[in-house]
Formats: structure tokens, C-alpha cells, sequence
């Protein structure tokens, strides 16, 4: 009986020393989830940079990247706060995992979980990131004319799920819907109002005291 073939993530790994990166890289080779590539960046579908803290010098690179064109991104960071966090995620790198937290398996789920656009952010920063977007969301809404209203209660509902740290799956369980709808719910809102991510989606319904 053959086995069924399984879609890897393709990898590119950006970091600032040979030690780190060797490393990481062994651990990443190990997951079957997961290609790393060597030669060829631009396949990637997910950037996984591993950096001490996010200063000038690394958001210089982490914005270099997005200039390049390079699709979503991982930050594996050892110190960092809700400032340069909203920095990151500007650059593309919507999921951050500190490095005390990044096992081989935590890492390759957050490589998962922004390679389906979902993002990934430590708890303990969530709630000031969504203050700091929610500022620079709420200008944007003022100087784009834009007004949450548009929004129907079954969206509100999901966007208030979302901030509670429900996954997509707890919120389909909750209001009794499949994952696809969850997904193309928070797709339809996030493409109307021109965001990337769920945290920013959120913070626009929170700005706006929907939730």
C-alpha cells in the first residue's frame, strides 16, 4: 500500500550566525512537514528569521525581505515587544515565537500556521499588539473613509472569537459551521477592509467598539 504524498512547507532560513543557523537547520531537516531549502529561496512559501532582538539592523533585513517579494514570514526572536512586534508583522512576519519557546515542533507550527495566513503571536503580547494596531488601523479607517458598519453579526461574532484565542476549528465547533466557512469569513472581511492579518481584522472591530 503506497503512502499518500504530503505537501511540504517550503523553508528559507535567514540568520545572523553560522551557529544558528546550523542548528536550526538540522532541526528543520528532521520534520517531514517542513523542506528546507538550500538554493533556492525564492520557492519559499515561509521565511523563518532567527535574531537576537529586532533593532534597526534587523528590521532593515526582515524589511529587505519584504521588498524581495518573499511571501510570509516567521520571527524567532530572543527579546522583543509590542512595538517591534507591529514592526515585524508590517514587514510580512506575522508569526513570532520567542526562542525559549521554539522546540522543533512548536516552530515547524508556527511555520504552519503562517503558511495558512494565519500568524501565530505570544499571548502575553497579543493584547498590546492589538492596542497598536488598533491605532494605526483606526487612522488608516479615518483617512481611507472606511466604516466597520459594513460588518454583519455573524462576522462580529467570528471576529469576537478570534480575540478570545479561538482557533478556527473552536469557532466552527461554537457556531456550528465548517472550517471552510470560518476561513472564508475572516478571508471576506480581512480582503474587504485591505488587511493581512486575523490580529489586524480584530483590532479594526475592537477600534470601531464592535467587540
Amino acid at each position: 500500500m503506497k503512502e499518500m504524498s504530503v505537501d511540504r512547507i517550503a523553508v528559507d532560513l535567514r540568520t545572523w550566525d553560522p551557529i544558528s543557523q546550523a542548528g536550526v537547520a538540522s532541526q528543520l531537516r528532521l520534520r517531514p512537514e517542513v523542506r528546507l531549502l538550500d538554493r533556492d529561496p525564492e520557492a519559499a512559501s515561509v521565511v523563518v528569521a532567527v535574531v537576537d532582538a529586532v533593532d534597526d539592523e534587523v528590521l532593515g533585513m526582515l524589511r529587505q525581505i519584504h521588498r524581495a517579494g518573499s511571501p510570509r514570514g516567521v520571527l524567532v526572536v530572543t527579546l522583543i515587544d509590542e512595538n517591534q512586534l507591529l514592526k515585524a508583522a508590517e514587514c510580512g512576519f506575522i508569526g513570532v515565537i520567542r526562542r525559549s519557546e521554539a522546540s522543533p515542533a512548536k516552530l515547524v507550527e508556527v511555520i504552519g500556521a503562517v503558511a495558512r495566513g494565519e500568524g501565530y503571536v505570544p499571548a502575553d503580547l497579543l493584547g498590546g499588539l492589538l492596542v497598536q494596531v488598533g491605532r494605526f488601523q483606526g487612522e488608516r479607517t479615518n483617512a481611507h473613509g472606511l466604516n466597520l458598519s459594513r460588518l454583519n453579526e455573524r462576522e462580529i461574532e467570528v471576529l469576537r472569537l478570534v480575540a478570545e484565542g479561538c482557533s478556527t476549528a473552536d469557532i466552527a465547533l461554537k457556531l456550528a459551521y465548517s472550517d471552510r466557512t470560518i476561513k472564508n469569513i475572516l478571508h471576506s472581511v480581512m480582503t474587504r477592509l485591505n488587511l493581512r492579518t486575523r490580529s489586524q481584522a480584530v483590532a479594526y472591530a475592537m477600534r470601531q467598539g464592535l467587540i
